[in-house]
């Protein structure tokens, strides 16, 4: 009996996409609890609404990772667009609160409607160009969009969610031997990075807060003294992502998030 194993061979089952989703994974799993006390001003939500966002694309995360296993990498790359949405998404609703809050408009109904599930968020194209238009991450924007790597990423996304191309169907099927299947694993990859990549860049933009270790809550929760500027402390995960993927990858938006934090990222 031939199994998925024996078709897909060691250099794709030892690829380092799974080592990626492996990373990333975990990276928004300790992000979701992380950020869980921070208020979203704007919605009466008592928790965090990214909490539960960056949890769910902890699981999509893990979903590919278990898909793309199985040699099944076109239902990947479809998931992998779900988490381009999901991006996307927990952009648009942070910059509009963001936009939007003020002690006159204590409630932003657009975003509380919702979360409380009243309301649905404008299409994908409407999020995508508010983000782009936005002032506040105008410098984000420039960096990310020096080329149309995000475009044609959106779009190969698309092509395998759409079956745009027939070579979609043959990526699904791991009995099959195709030459360039390893080549499409190294392709998924790198969109799955830049995906990575531009979402923590505009969150940690607009959230500078996000980067805070939780040093000096628990100093007060123990009723100790906090060491002084440990509210600017940055969490160790949060510093070693930085340093093994932001950093080699995109120095340059490294240094437009360092610039626009008081925070101690180094």
């Amino acid at each position: 009996m031939i199994t998925h194993s024996d078709t897909l061979g060691e250099e794709y089952k030892n690829h380092i996409v799974f080592e990626q989703l492996t990373k990333y994974s975990e990276f928004y799993n300790s992000l979701s609890f992380s950020i869980m006390s921070f208020v979203t001003s704007g919605t009466h939500s008592l928790i965090n609404i990214d909490t539960y966002t960056y949890s769910s694309i902890h699981n999509t995360l893990n979903s590919i990772n278990d898909i793309l296993l199985k040699g099944k990498i076109n239902d990947s790359y479809s998931l992998l667009r779900l988490y381009y949405d999901s991006s996307i998404i927990n952009i648009y609703s942070n910059l509009y609160l963001k936009d939007h809050f003020s002690l006159d408009n204590f409630t932003v109904e657009k975003i509380d409607n919702w979360v409380k599930g009243k309301e649905q968020l404008p299409t994908y194209r409407v999020m995508s160009n508010y983000i782009r238009k936005s002032d506040k991450l105008s410098p984000i924007n420039e960096l990310l969009y020096q080329d149309d790597c995000y475009k044609t990423l959106r779009n190969r996304c698309n092509d395998h969610t759409h079956y745009n191309y027939y070579c979609n169907f043959l990526l699904n099927d791991s009995k099959l031997y195709l030459k360039n299947r390893v080549k499409t694993l190294d392709l998924f990859s790198k969109d799955l990075k830049n995906i990575f990549i531009l979402h923590l860049s505009y969150i940690f933009y607009l959230n500078n807060h996000y980067l805070m270790s939780s040093d000096y809550m628990d100093s007060l929760d123990c009723g100790v003294e906090p060491e002084e500027g440990s509210q600017y402390f940055v969490a160790p995960f949060i510093q070693e992502i930085f340093d093994t993927v932001i950093k080699p990858s995109r120095k340059d938006l490294f240094v437009e998030i360092k610039k626009n934090t008081e925070m101690k990222l180094e």
